[in-house]
């Protein structure tokens, strides 16, 4: 990914299409577009996945619960889109076994519990092995020792994806770019260019050099997840169908701490479901669900949103005893979901829409993360009926993320296995193979051999920001420790132990100034803190 050569090709070419927002919807409906031959640009004002696309749950399910609203459509695409996405990207979408307590008092029980699994699995496709098991009580704590066997009844067993919501995102930019698509972070669309009343682009500002340039395109996208609405009052079409934030917090311990199996999809008092994820030498707990009105460029984690989700793990595992001292890290999303007049943040749909405005503005909104793909899709065939007054055919279901290195999840197994036998007589992390695989895919092993001197954390770390660098656009700190790596979140110490020796090597590739130098660090550290803690 060549920055400075895309943002040459905006300053003096004129696009099919132009895409703002570098978000998983944004970057899937680029790939889309290009997929389907047009000339195509994107634009993000921040980092790739800054908002909504790096603070989801980072599962790809086909949401289990949406079954209560009868929303049958939208468990049917998403359910199936889960194995296509899996398909397309194994090293980033891992097969995810999930626990369903059934308790005493809990809003399932085992017969509506039965039927509506066997509706999930039969909406979503679900075939062998990963069809839905029904659990005695005896067999639900021979697989999860920690729940309560006081209230616990049985267990509903089924199968969803996890993955890395800012590395699926990421993956989707750079096989975009590889398939021709000119796209740049850190470009922020400062104001529409109009023709006869129509938008034929954008006037960009590079906030990286502070450069400014128009940036021409025949259709423009409105895919900026949070502030779509911003971008629809700047059109002054903000009329009809409106934005609706709600607020997801999630907490990240010791997987020591909170030693769970398998992902668990619980209750909690208030009705809610709760998911408690391991991952790696971690374990995360969330979400929440609140309407938020605040500052949308960074969501805060309160003490409201900690107290709920320590009392929600007790009260479903009181075994464990979680304290606050706990937490490791945490963060906070928001979720752009579609208002609509008397229900709650949780009632309200997760199905996208598509707003259309009289100067030819194109805004997506909406959707869940497993369904980015044929929100992208439902997209760009907009665009192509504008563009040619026909629909070309979406052929992303075809299109395999980043390199393309894996036929299916076995291949990925087979290169855990080799980087394991490789790095096992080396003093690194011993979760570094497994990191390095589910975040680069068979770019780990690229890594690896440009590690310098003796493998040591600080080494492999350091050929891991090379690679960010020159492959994936990171230009900052924040860039690479929140976004490339994850490892504000699943690594905090990490981040404290490397941001001296991260900050010189990326300031000297960058030429970054004594100020810039301070501003960074100060940067991470606000971020260190703010996901410590709690307002």
């Amino acid at each position: 990914m060549d920055r400075k050569l895309a943002i040459e090709r905006m300053k003096s070419e004129t696009f099919d299409l132009l895409v703002v927002g570098g978000g998983v919807t944004g970057c899937g409906i680029a790939l889309d577009a290009v997929s389907r031959g047009m000339k195509t640009a994107q634009i993000e004002m921040q980092d790739f996945a800054f908002g909504t696309s790096s603070r989801s749950t980072k599962l790809i399910h086909g949401g289990l619960r949406y079954l209560k609203q009868l929303d049958f459509q939208l468990v049917n695409e998403v359910g199936r889109e889960r194995a296509v996405v899996h398909r397309l990207a194994p090293h980033l979408v891992h097969p995810e076994k999930m626990l369903l307590p059934l308790i005493t008092g809990g809003k399932y029980g085992k017969f509506g519990t039965w039927m509506g699994l066997s509706v999930y699995d039969y909406l979503a496709g679900v075939s062998g092995e990963d069809k839905r098991k029904m659990l005695s009580k005896k067999e639900a704590l021979e697989l999860e020792p920690l729940l309560d066997d006081r209230r616990l009844k049985g267990g509903g067993f089924y199968a969803e994806y996890r993955t890395d919501d800012a590395r699926l995102t990421m993956a989707l930019a750079k096989t975009a770019v590889a398939s021709g698509a000119a796209v740049g972070n850190y470009l922020k669309g400062e104001s529409f260019l109009y023709e006869e009343g129509k938008i034929v682009g954008m006037n960009v500002s590079d906030r990286f050099t502070g450069e400014e340039f128009a940036l021409r395109a025949k259709v423009v996208v409105n895919a900026t997840g949070p502030w779509v609405d911003t971008l629809r009052k700047e059109n002054n079409s903000l009329k009809g169908k409106r934005l609706y934030l709600t607020k997801g917090v999630h907490l990240v311990l010791d997987h020591a701490v909170f030693p769970v199996k398998y992902t668990i999809y619980f209750d909690i008092p208030d009705g809610r479901m709760i998911f408690a994820i391991p991952r790696g030498t971690k374990t995360y707990v969330g979400t929440t669900d609140t309407h938020y009105t605040e500052m949308i460029e960074n969501p805060r984690t309160d003490q409201k949103d900690v107290d709920y989700l320590i009392d929600a793990v007790n009260a479903m595992f009181p075994s464990i005893e979680l304290k606050e001292s706990d937490i490791e890290s945490t963060w906070a999303g928001l979720r752009p979901l579609i208002y609509e007049e008397g229900k709650s943040a949780s009632e309200m749909s997760r199905k996208d829409e598509i707003m259309l405005s009289d100067t030819g503005l194109i805004s997506i909104s909406g959707g869940k993360l497993t369904g980015y793909r044929k929100m992208a899709e439902r997209t760009v065939d907009k665009v192509s009926k504008r563009l040619y007054n026909s629909v070309k055919k979406c052929t992303t279901d075809s299109v395999n993320l980043d390199d393309g290195y894996f036929d299916d999840y076995s291949d990925v197994e087979k290169l855990l296995k080799k980087l394991n036998e490789r790095l096992s007589k080396e003093k690194v992390e011993s979760d570094t193979a497994r990191y390095l695989l589910h975040n680069y895919g068979g770019d780990a092993s690229l890594i690896l051999d440009a590690v310098e001197g003796a493998f040591n954390d600080e080494s492999v770390i350091l050929s891991e920001l090379s690679y960010c660098i020159e492959r994936e656009m990171c230009l900052t700190l924040e860039d690479f420790f929140v976004r490339r790596t994850g490892r504000l979140y699943f690594n905090i110490e990490s981040v404290r132990n490397f941001k001296e020796i991260v900050l010189e090597k990326m300031g000297d590739y960058y030429q970054y100034s004594k100020e810039v130098r301070k501003e960074e660090m100060a940067n991470i550290d606000r971020l260190i803190m703010e996901a410590t803690t709690f307002e």
